[in-house]
């Protein structure tokens, strides 16, 4: 017995120094950057004999539940692998790249170096200005949603399309220029969603006020909150980067398309779209849901798919959905064409103004009459800022009851009642437009810009589109700060061409002060435009402005 204890002490002698002499298991900790959708991820990386056991990331940039999903979930899938050979978390394309860089970068930092995204460099298109036509248009639509609030209540929305061409002879595309207008009832969560609440007297909407899922109580039902909220109204472009989709911002997927269909004809865009989106407007891809657009994209060429693949990577945005229709708002600047008599440009801008109104009046029953305002201003600019090409319009919509025939409508939402209506357009209020979602969607059928109006929306001068031309010609040739000038020195209280028969004494100094010769340009302008740059019906001003302030480089050169 003694004899087995001693075999059985000088084994664990032996095991005790093998186990000593073993070298140990060697820990790392490692740290890493990559670039992620938003802005800098940084990893911190557990390596022990050399397998990855650990992966932390930050990316404090990235979008909340999109990008922050990507964080959450791919580290775990790279310990997993042992290696960044791994799938991206859906939807969140370029925060699982940023997290795999920022991995490979801590692991082998000579190889996978960290370089800072750099500001994307814009370089000037170049266009040929031989027989060039320019096209405006704005085409709107209603939405029901996104979604509802945590009341059950629905959230509603309505989008103005805005976009800007240049066309050859040919009818192809040397140039385009889009933007949208979204805005959504103030239940949605959204923090920098424009937002409108309808009409005062409706009542006000469920509002989130803090924007964290939750309605507090319902926006202010007064004229002052109606005509504050159109200091939220700005562009999804002018949302800039805090407006993300899965690709990329609302501007860069944009861009894409953009690009894209340069030097194509409005008829082949059409094509295009046709051959190459799925059922919901958005470029084919292989995982498409539905069995027809399963079809529809296993029928093309390698080249094709491969061609929408680099489509893809840059932008998976609907053309034409209840978010928007790009489609028809090219084909429409495309019939609106116009030609231009300009050799050379440096930039070209796109620029909205909105704003509220209270009126035109009231009606027969003593109800207030409310409209809202989206002035659109394209302009082609030279290399000192010198306005060489604008273009004007502006979307004026109304309470139904004003009794204008033409007048675009809106009742405000479902679930507010409805709004007092001259349907016949006599002066004289036969009821409520129906409280449905049906006339809700139907009112944007009414929504035609002045221009589209033509004839029908006549003037002191003339019709607006006419007034509008006088000063699209009077402007070209003048700095952006030469126009806030010509507006300052030359327009009265209203923001219309001063005229000897002012009313206002400042006014009738502001004319006499003026020399022979501009009183004589005044005259010249007050005989085919009468109208106010800057008033409750719109501000041509901050929309040229704007134009200038979003420009983008161009190379027009005559030819």
């Amino acid at each position: 017995m003694k004899k087995w204890i001693r075999l059985l002490a000088a084994a664990a002698l032996l095991i005790s120094a093998a186990a000593c002499s073993a070298p140990e298991a060697k820990t790392e900790t490692l740290e890493g950057k990559g670039n992620g959708f938003g802005g800098l991820i940084t990893v911190t990386v557990t390596r022990k004999d050399g397998k990855i056991t650990d992966v932390k990331a930050i990316g404090d940039q990235e979008t909340q539940g999109i990008g922050s999903q990507a964080i959450e979930q791919l580290p775990q899938a790279i310990v997993k692998a042992n290696s960044t050979d791994v799938d991206n978390v859906s939807g969140a394309t370029f925060s699982s790249q940023g997290i795999k860089d920022a991995v490979n970068n801590a692991l082998d930092p000579q190889a996978y170096p960290y370089v800072e995204k750099a500001e994307k460099e814009e370089k000037p298109k170049e266009v040929a200005a031989s027989d060039l036509y320019q096209g405006l248009a704005v085409v709107s639509n209603g939405r029901l949603g996104p979604g509802k609030d945590d009341k059950e209540v629905s959230v509603y929305s309505f989008n103005e399309v805005v976009l800007s061409a240049l066309f050859d002879k040919e009818g192809k595309i040397l140039d385009l220029n889009i933007d949208e207008l979204e805005v959504a009832t103030p239940n949605y969560d959204g923090a920098d969603m424009p937002q409108f609440s309808g009409f005062p007297e409706q009542g006000g909407y469920n509002n989130d006020e803090n924007h964290d899922g939750k309605v507090e109580g319902k926006t202010a039902d007064s004229e002052e909150q109606f005509l504050a909220e159109f200091d939220t109204w700005k562009t999804k472009r002018e949302r800039g980067d805090s407006y993300k989709l899965n690709s990329g911002t609302w501007a860069s997927e944009m861009d894409v398309f953009e690009q894209l269909f340069v030097g194509k004809t409005v008829a082949e865009v059409e094509d295009w779209f046709a051959k190459y989106t799925d059922a919901n407007g958005r470029p084919l891809h292989a995982e498409a849901k539905s069995d027809e657009d399963k079809a529809k994209f296993s029928a093309l060429t390698d080249d094709e798919k491969k061609m929408l693949e680099d489509v893809r990577t840059g932008a998976t945005i609907s053309l034409k959905d209840p978010h928007g229709d790009f489609i028809t708002a090219l084909k429409k600047a495309y019939e609106l064409r116009q030609p231009l008599d300009v050799k050379e440009a440096a930039a070209e801008g796109l620029g909205l103004a909105s704003n509220g109104r209270v009126g035109p009046g009231k009606d027969d029953q003593e109800v207030q009459v409310y409209s809202f305002n989206t002035l659109v201003a394209s302009a082609l600019f030279d290399a000192e800022g010198r306005i060489v090409s604008l273009k004007l319009d502006e979307m004026e919509v109304a309470t139904p009851n004003y009794d204008g025939a033409d007048m675009p409508q809106f009742s405000g939402f479902p679930g507010q009642g409805g709004y007092n209506n001259d349907e016949n357009h006599d002066g004289k209020i036969e009821g409520k437009t129906a409280d449905t979602e049906d006339q809700y969607l139907a009112e944007f059928d009414t929504w035609k810009t002045k221009r589209e109006r033509g004839d029908s929306y006549k003037l002191n001068s003339g019709t607006w589109a006419s007034e509008a031309d006088v000063f699209e010609k009077l402007f070209v040739g003048k700095t952006i700060a030469e126009v806030e000038d010509w507006f300052a020195k030359y327009t009265d209280a209203n923001g219309r061409p001063l005229q000897a028969e002012a009313k206002s004494d400042e006014d009738k100094a502001k004319f006499s002060a003026l020399t022979d010769d501009e009183k004589k340009m005044l005259e010249d302008v007050r005989t085919g435009a009468t109208i106010s740059l800057k008033d409750g019906h719109g501000d041509f001003i901050q929309a040229i402005k704007n134009a200038y302030e979003n420009r983008r480089p161009i190379a027009l050169k005559g030819e």
